[in-house]
């Protein structure tokens, strides 16, 4: 008895030994600095998959599992946004109610997996606002059959999850949303778990794992070798992805005593972000010990309708200063959602000296001080407490 059980888990061990053994060696990260935070994600990414799979199974019995939060990151996570997913089975009915509290929009997508799975992409999505849910209000929708009830929303074939995503643009120090999702024709009780469960649960968390590990660094250097570091090349929509989203990469790679100064026309889009990522493991860099990220709400806007945001290593007191927090190199993204035309913003980045950086703003560029910086971060911090306080 337990045998197999005991196998599965055994080669669980051992496909995470295996990925720690390729942690040491290229195409990831080899600057020490990097690579320990390296262990430190692959830590995170068997939480996260082992929770996944194991807690969180069955479109019969669905429950949302927060991801990409302050643990669980993976995949370029916006730092503005909640995370939720559910399994859902297009053969079922569900009903999601909850309370949008601070949460000023969300995103639901109905998916046929994660973007680094083998078969993945977002089958439909729909906006709290285009369903008439706006920041306070409780809701319910419904998903799946032929429903009739009003918030009803059909469930596309080869859909296994429902995904949330979360907007908190104002950073608030308030109770964030609140979300359930209850099947409504699964049976009373479901079958206890058996051996083969067990084995196939185990099998999907240690894929979930390797692949999330291995896809984002091979996404990361790909998308590296497409552009010159220091330089915003284009923007793009991700094939498969969110049709509300719109991305533009720059890579950046920076000595102690340089920064860099983005310039760039206002995106036509109601939300938009600049955010850094380190390279190797796509998660957000430091949200909590660093000001990593700034949208359009928290931006300063120069007179002349043109945002400039400041990247270095030291705080050159510029009020749309980014902390790579001694990484010479990493990914900065602008990205915009829910665009009101077809013209992208090209941004450009410009290399210079950090006691040069006020040579290249203009001349009424708000100045912050220490102090004043550090009540920035406070407020931020408060505010994460709140957002990711359960």
């Amino acid at each position: 008895m337990g045998t197999e059980e005991f196998l599965a888990w055994r080669q669980f061990n051992e496909r995470l030994v295996s990925v720690g053994e390729q942690l040491l060696s290229e195409p990831f990260p080899q600057d020490p600095a990097v690579q320990a935070e390296g262990f430190d994600h692959l830590a995170e990414q068997v939480l996260c998959w082992l929770g996944w799979s194991i807690g969180f199974p069955s479109a019969q019995r669905p429950f949302f599992m927060r991801q990409n939060d302050l643990v669980t990151q993976w995949g370029g996570p916006n730092a503005d946004n909640v995370y939720r997913h559910a399994r859902i089975d297009p053969a079922h009915r569900y009903r999601i109610r909850g309370r949008m509290n601070s949460c000023q929009e969300f995103i639901m997508a109905l998916r046929a997996g994660f973007m680094h799975q083998k078969t993945w992409g977002t089958l439909a999505e729909y906006n709290a606002s285009d369903l008439g849910i706006s920041e306070g209000e409780e809701f319910e929708i419904f998903l799946g059959g032929n429903g009739t009830e009003k918030g009803w929303l059909p469930i596309p074939e080869g859909a296994v999850m429902c995904s949330l995503r979360e907007y908190y643009f104002d950073w608030k120090e308030e109770e964030p949303a609140t979300f359930t999702i209850e099947c409504l024709d699964a049976p009373q009780h479901l079958e206890r778990v058996t051996s083969a469960d067990f084995v196939e649960k185990i099998d999907d968390a240690a894929n979930g794992v390797e692949r999330s590990m291995t896809y984002w660094n091979e996404y990361m250097i790909a998308q590296r070798a497409m552009r010159t570091d220091n330089s915003f090349h284009g923007s793009f929509q991700q094939e498969k992805g969110l049709a509300a989203a719109r991305y533009g990469f720059c890579f950046w790679n920076l000595e102690p005593d340089q920064a860099l100064v983005i310039e760039s026309d206002l995106p036509l889009a109601p939300y938009w972000s600049f955010q850094l990522y380190p390279m190797g493991w796509f998660e957000l860099a430091d949200p909590v010990e660093r000001i990593t990220s700034l949208n359009n709400r928290q931006l300063h806007i120069s007179s002349d309708d043109k945002v400039r945001v400041v990247l270095s290593h030291r705080d050159c007191g510029a009020a749309n200063w980014l902390d790579v927090g001694g990484r010479q190199i990493g990914l900065c993204t602008l990205r915009w959602f829910w665009p009101t035309g077809e013209s992208a913003p090209e941004p450009k980045a410009t290399l210079v000296q950090l006691d040069e950086v006020w040579n290249h703003l203009p001349e009424k560029t708000p100045k912050v001080s220490e102090d004043e910086r550090s009540e920035v971060l406070a407020k931020r911090r408060r505010h994460l407490g709140w957002r990711f306080r359960t």
